[in-house]
């Protein structure tokens, strides 16, 4: 069972939910970067010098999807066996599952298909490049 207060129950969950969306939201803009760095040299040396931005823009992201509990849009709470503290899921309220619709466009689904895009593009650019070569 989880052994602290609701407030250190709030914090872990927030923490939990900050680094979880900050990790996929890096990999998805390493995934695009790469992508226009492959598939668009010419754009692609622009990138790094905006590796500052980029970074604190995913920081922002995820910050404002794991603060949104907190102003009372979705809410945290323990897990179904309560060892651990999350969001929780079992939405009551359509604020709730608002929310929870919001986290599973914009932080799952959206992400996802950005780097499954960005990895096939860069297939694709590799595969259309060395059928080049073997022609000539």
């Amino acid at each position: 069972r989880w052994l602290f207060d609701q407030a250190v129950c709030t914090l872990y969950a927030f923490c939990g939910v900050l680094f979880g969306l900050c990790s996929l939201a890096s990999l998805t803009v390493l995934s695009t970067v790469c992508c226009l760095k492959v598939c668009y040299p010419a754009h692609g040396r622009c990138w790094a010098l905006h590796a500052a931005r980029l970074l604190l823009a995913i920081w922002a992201y995820a910050l404002a999807f794991a603060a949104a509990p907190l102003a009372r849009w979705g809410s945290y709470g323990p897990e179904p066996y309560g060892t651990a503290c999350c969001i929780a899921w079992q939405a009551s309220s359509r604020e709730a599952t608002l929310y929870i619709l919001a986290l599973l466009i914009f932080c799952y689904l959206l992400p996802c298909l950005l780097i499954l895009a960005s990895y096939a593009l860069i297939l694709w650019t590799v595969w259309v490049s060395r059928r080049a070569v073997r022609q000539h």
